[in-house]
Parts: C-alpha cells; sequence; structure tokens
C-alpha cells in the first residue's frame, strides 16, 4: 500500500474511488461532517470542492491506495490569515472499514505530521468525536487533549455528539 500527496487534477482523477471511501466511512458511523446514507454525487462534489482546496493552497491531501482502490486519507487545512501560518488542522482521517485496526491511520497521521513539519508548521490541531475509536490513535501518537465541546455535531444517524479537541506541536514556535 503506499500513501501519495494528490494534486487538485489527482483528486479529479480519482475521485469516484474518493467518494467510495467517504460513503464507507460515514456508512461505518464515523462523524465526519455527513449524515447517511451518502449520497454518491454529494461525495463527488465534497471531493470536487477538496480539489479546488488543494489547488489554490488552501488544503493538502493524502491517499493511501492498493492499485485502484483508495482505502484510506489524510488532510491538512491552512489557515488563510497572515497571523496563523503556522498551524494547520488535521482533518478528514478517514479509513475504509475493510483495513481498519491495521496501522493505516497511524500511518496517515504520521504522513500528514511530517509534511506539515516540512513546510515549518509548528502546530496541528483537530476535532474528533467524543468517545470515537480515533481518541485512542490521537492521544498514542503523542497529541494533547484540550476538551470536550458536548453536542458539536450531528453522527451519521443524526444524533448530536460532542468533539474533543486536540493539538500537537510539532517544533519550537
Amino acid at each position: 500500500m503506499k500513501v501519495t500527496r494528490l494534486g487538485s487534477a489527482d483528486i479529479r482523477a480519482h475521485a469516484e474511488g474518493l467518494a467510495a471511501l467517504l460513503a464507507d466511512t460515514v456508512a461505518g458511523g464515523a462523524s465526519v461532517g455527513f449524515l447517511a446514507p451518502m449520497d454518491t454525487a454529494d461525495a463527488l462534489a465534497w471531493w470536487h470542492e477538496r480539489a479546488a482546496a488543494v489547488a489554490c493552497g488552501q488544503a493538502a491531501v493524502w491517499a493511501a491506495a492498493d492499485g485502484d482502490r483508495v482505502l484510506g486519507t489524510v488532510s491538512l487545512a491552512f489557515p488563510d490569515k497572515p497571523n496563523s501560518r503556522h498551524r494547520a488542522e488535521v482533518v478528514k482521517l478517514m479509513v475504509h472499514r475493510d483495513v481498519r485496526g491495521r496501522g493505516l491511520g497511524r500511518t496517515l497521521l504520521t504522513t500528514a505530521e511530517a509534511a506539515a513539519a516540512a513546510a515549518g508548521i509548528t502546530l496541528l490541531h483537530l476535532d474528533t468525536e467524543t468517545g470515537s475509536p480515533a481518541e485512542h490513535l490521537y492521544r498514542s501518537a503523542g497529541w494533547t487533549r484540550v476538551g470536550v465541546i458536548p453536542d458539536y455535531a450531528a453522527d451519521p444517524a443524526g444524533a448530536l455528539r460532542g468533539t474533543t479537541i486536540y493539538y500537537k506541536h510539532l517544533g519550537a514556535g
């Protein structure tokens, strides 16, 4: 399995596989911003928006694939304000249900962290559904828990869930 940074043209070329991953993630109950069932057209549209964000430098996306099948992704979102260029947000760390528990999430997270550090980013932050399996990943990878915001977002089934905020220093600021 290979992890590759995707340019905007790559995202468009692999949009169907990326959309299938997003749909699988939502169907598996992960709270990544969408309600179930995930419409394929909506998933494709969302990835096309990501391609535009990558093209203008607002985001970076990595994908793990086995052949043509996309098994996981992670993204960094970059702030647009001059006083916050030292930080980025880790967003949409997704791993296909077929390969969860095999270290792909950690590989993707490590890839994003290393790329951020190489780009001069010194602080990363993220939020994840409180009580989700992702919390173990972030804690074990050295992320610091800030706190919980209750009833932050609806999970794919529509129930309101809390989100836990984490951060990680990558170097001296």
